[in-house]
C-alpha cells in the first residue's frame, strides 16, 4: 500500500483520486497520509470510512444515499450533524404534508358526489396533485455487534510478562526483555510502525507463539478470542455463516443456530450466503463473531476494521465498551482506539513498553513534534517549569486566533439555526397562497444567510488549519 501510494502522490496530480487509502496502512502511515493530504495543493476526492482523515484532511462531503449524490460543506462531524438536522425537518416536512393529504382527501371522499360541493371537492383534488410528496427516511443503521460475556470473570493480572522474549526462530528473537501485566478490565491499544512486531506480540498473547525466553503467567481457565485480518482466509468459501457456526455447535437445533449467526450481526438474508460471496464487512462480522464465540476473558483484535464502513465502526465501538473483559486492539483507526482504549503500549526498538502520552501526543510525536514527544515520554534537558511557560506563552500569542475561531462558531450555529428556522416557515405550502411577497422575502433571506454561512465555514476553515499548523510547530 505504501508503495501504491507513493507511486500516485509524489506524481503530484492535479486530481488525486483515492479509494480507501488507509486500509493496511498502519496508524504512522495514516497520520502521515492524513496530513499529507490536508497540505495536497490540488483537487483531492477521497473514498473513506476514517472518521478522523475525514474530519482533518477534508473540507466538503459527498454523501451517496439512496442512489442520490448530497453535497455538505465542512468536514464530517460538520456533515453527520447537518444530515441529522436535515432528516429530522423532512420527517416533519413529511409528517405535516401527510397530514394536510389526508385532510384534503377525506373531504374529497365525503363530498365529490354532492353537487353544491362538487367545485370544491375538485380543487382540493388538484390541489393534492400540487402537493407532491417528501420521501420517507430511510433508516440505514448497521447491524449491531455481540461478544459474549464471559461465564467467569478471570482474577488480576489475566497475563503477566517479566524479561519475556519471543521471535519466529531459535536464538533470533523479535521482541525481547517485556515486563508487562494485562487485567481483567484493559483496554489497551498496540502502537508502532508495521513490520515493529506488534502482530508478533499479539500472537504470544493468544498462544500461537511461544515464548522464547523469561516467564508468562496466565489466569487459570483464561480464553482468549484472536481476529487478524489474515484470518478471512480461513472461511470456507463454499460454507455459508450457518455451516461456520453449526460445526462449533453440532448438537444444537437449527432455530439455535441461526439465532447465533444473528447475534454475530447477519441478516437473514446472508445467512445461508457462502463465504466466498460475502462483501469483506461480513466475513469480518463472521470472523469477529467466530473468534469470540466461546466468550473469552480477553479479546485481541488486529485490524478489525478494514472492511467495516462508518456505521459498522460505531457499532464495533459500542460493543467493545459494553463488554465485560480485557481488550488489545491493533488498529490505524484513531476514532476507534480513541472511543475505547485507556492506555497504549508502544512497540518499538525490539520490545513493548508503555507509552505515557495520548492519541494527540503520539500523533505529534509520529509527525516530528518534539515538543509534545517531550510532554509524552518527559525531556530531563526541560524543566517543567519551563514547560508551563511555554505552554502559557504560546496560548497569548495564539489567544486572537482562537478568539476569532470562537467568533466565527457562533456565528455559524446561529446562522444555522436561523436556516432551520427559515426552512421551517418555507416548508408550508400556506405561506405561498396566503403571502407569496412574504415567502420570496424569506427564501431571499435564506439564501443570504446561506451564502454568509459558506464565507463563515471557509474562514473557519483557513483560520483552523493556521492555529493547527501554529501549535503543531
Amino acid at each position: 500500500m505504501r508503495v501504491a501510494l507513493a507511486a500516485v502522490l509524489f506524481a503530484r496530480p492535479d486530481l488525486l483520486l483515492l479509494d480507501e487509502p488507509t486500509n493496511y496502512l498502519d496508524l504512522e502511515g495514516t497520520l502521515w497520509l492524513e496530513d499529507y493530504v490536508r497540505r495536497y495543493p490540488h483537487t483531492v476526492i477521497i473514498i473513506s470510512h476514517d472518521r478522523d482523515l475525514l474530519n482533518r484532511a477534508v473540507s466538503s462531503i459527498v454523501h451517496l444515499e439512496q442512489k442520490k449524490l448530497v453535497f455538505y460543506r465542512g468536514p464530517f462531524d460538520q456533515f453527520e450533524r447537518q444530515r441529522a438536522e436535515a432528516r429530522v425537518l423532512q420527517m416533519k416536512m413529511r409528517a405535516k404534508k401527510e397530514a394536510r393529504r389526508k385532510h384534503m382527501e377525506a373531504f374529497v371522499e365525503r363530498f365529490r358526489y354532492k353537487a353544491s360541493k362538487a367545485r370544491q371537492a375538485q380543487s382540493r383534488l388538484k390541489a393534492i396533485e400540487r402537493l407532491g410528496s417528501v420521501d420517507a427516511v430511510v433508516d440505514e443503521a448497521a447491524m449491531p455487534f455481540r461478544f459474549p460475556e464471559p461465564e467467569k470473570r478471570s482474577a488480576s493480572p489475566i497475563i503477566a510478562l517479566e524479561r519475556a522474549a519471543v521471535g519466529y526462530e531459535p536464538g533470533r528473537t523479535v521482541l525481547s526483555g517485556m515486563n508487562l501485566r494485562i487485567d481483567n478490565d484493559d483496554r489497551i491499544a498496540l502502537l508502532g510502525a508495521n513490520g515493529n512486531g506488534k502482530s508478533t506480540f499479539a500472537k504470544l498473547l493468544s498462544d500461537r507463539l511461544a515464548l522464547q525466553d523469561g516467564t508468562m503467567t496466565r489466569a487459570p481457565h483464561l480464553k482468549i478470542g484472536y481476529f487478524a485480518q489474515h484470518q478471512l482466509d480461513d472461511l470456507i468459501p463454499s460454507q455459508s455463516a450457518v455451516d461456520h457456526v453449526r460445526a462449533l455447535m453440532p448438537d444444537a437445533p437449527e432455530a439455535k443456530v441461526r439465532k447465533r449467526v444473528a447475534q454475530i450481526g447477519l441478516s437473514t438474508e446472508k445467512m445461508d450466503t457462502a463465504a466466498r460471496d460475502l462483501s469483506g464487512g461480513e466475513k469480518a462480522r463472521l470472523l469477529m463473531g467466530l473468534a469470540a464465540f466461546d466468550a473469552p476473558n480477553l479479546l485481541i483484535l488486529d485490524e478489525p476494521t478494514n472492511h467495516l464502513d462508518i456505521d459498522s465502526r460505531a457499532a464495533l465501538i459500542d460493543a467493545l465498551n459494553a463488554f465485560d473483559g480485557a481488550v488489545i486492539l491493533i488498529s490505524h483507526d484513531r476514532h476507534l482506539l480513541g472511543a475505547t482504549v485507556d492506555r497504549l503500549w508502544l512497540v518499538h526498538d525490539g520490545t513493548v513498553e508503555t507509552f505515557d502520552g495520548d492519541l494527540d501526543d503520539y500523533r505529534s510525536h509520529i509527525l516530528g513534534n518534539k515538543a509534545a514527544a517531550r510532554r509524552a515520554g518527559g525531556d530531563p534537558a526541560e524543566s517543567k517549569a519551563d514547560q508551563r511557560r511555554a505552554a502559557a506563552d504560546r496560548r497569548r500569542q495564539l489567544a486572537p486566533l482562537k478568539k476569532k475561531i470562537n467568533e466565527i462558531e457562533a456565528l455559524t450555529a446561529k446562522l444555522e439555526q436561523s436556516i432551520k428556522v427559515l426552512d421551517a416557515e418555507l416548508s408550508d405550502p400556506t405561506i405561498y397562497e396566503k403571502d407569496p411577497d412574504l415567502a420570496a422575502r424569506k427564501a431571499k433571506e435564506r439564501s443570504q444567510a446561506e451564502r454568509v454561512l459558506a464565507e463563515a465555514e471557509e474562514q473557519w476553515l483557513a483560520l483552523s488549519d493556521e492555529y493547527e499548523t501554529a501549535t503543531a510547530e
